[in-house]
């Protein structure tokens, strides 16, 4: 089963690798027999699905999720093996998916209006009238 992650980018079966070992957690004496827990891989390095631009851009900003070009996903959240491949294979999309959208927008810098630094002042003098006024009358 290919992995859509976008309308634009599917990834094909033949490029995951998929890894099954026994979960910990809740199971009772089921949980000694089932491999449920799934590691789902990925080679970013050298997969055909992507442009070279959108590799060069997973590998810089997954840099810390990526060893030797590959790309690793655990699921150990559920009892059912299917289940968690699901999983796996749903944090995988997202994972690839957050990689290559662009990021928010960048700030630009603007000046306060007259009206707002007028109420800020105006704001900063009544808080400054309000403390003085609680101070103790002065003896002169």
């Amino acid at each position: 089963m290919d992995l859509e992650v976008s309308p634009g980018l599917t990834i094909p079966e033949r490029e995951l690798n998929w890894r099954f070992s026994r979960s910990s957690g809740p199971g009772g004496q089921h949980v000694n027999t089932s491999d449920t827990r799934v590691e789902l891989s990925w080679n970013v390095a050298g997969s055909t699905a992507i442009s070279d631009e959108q590799r060069e851009l997973l590998l810089t900003r997954l840099g810390d999720r990526i060893v030797a070009g590959s790309v690793t996903i655990a699921a150990s959240e559920h009892r059912s093996q299917l289940r968690n491949r699901e999983t796996a294979l749903r944090k995988l999309a997202g994972l690839v998916s957050r990689g290559l959208s662009a990021g928010p927008r960048r700030r630009r810098a603007t000046k306060p209006t007259r009206g707002s630094v007028r109420r800020h002042l105006a704001a900063k003098q009544q808080r400054s009238t309000t403390k003085r006024n609680r101070q103790r009358p002065s003896a002169e």
